[in-house]
């Protein structure tokens, strides 16, 4: 699975906005600051954001962003949906919409492994575990692995 410059972007100004005390609108660009994104990025990412229900926008003087839920109420696949789609694609089709013949009919519970894999990990980290650095246990034992740091 490959993340997204976007994906990355949209859950660093997610997870910026959730360490605001006070439920404050944050403009883009102070976002943009506090996490090193380029302003007219995040600006684009932050409408997908809002479309995809992750956030809100308020206007005028005093406007910015702020979470449309609470931050233990989004995780970080509610924010990789919204700016790029689902989770894991085959050619743009998701697995179960595949079929494979012969040699690889196999390969097709292998695309559903990975996304039911990729699942475990970005449905159950929440905005508030990622800010709070209080990540679930499952995540820091794959993060533990020897292998997880290295790359083949």
């Amino acid at each position: 699975m490959r993340v997204s410059a976007k994906a990355d972007y949209a859950v660093r100004a997610c997870a910026e906005l959730a360490s605001r005390p006070g439920g404050e609108s944050v403009p883009s660009d102070v976002l943009a600051a506090g996490q090193g994104i380029p302003t007219s990025f995040l600006e684009r990412i932050m409408g997908d954001l809002r479309r995809g229900g992750v956030v809100t926008s308020v206007r005028g003087r005093s406007g910015g962003y702020l979470l449309a839920r609470a931050a233990d109420e989004i995780t970080v696949a509610d924010i990789i949906r919204a700016v790029d789609g689902p989770l894991v694609t085959v050619r743009d089709v998701r697995p179960p919409g595949l079929t494979y013949e012969g040699s690889a009919t196999a390969l097709l519970e292998v695309w559903v492994a990975l996304r039911a894999a990729v699942r475990d990990v970005l449905d159950v980290v929440t905005l508030a575990d990622v800010v709070q650095r209080e990540l679930p246990e499952s995540v820091h034992r794959l993060a533990a692995r020897e292998d997880a740091w290295q790359n083949p």
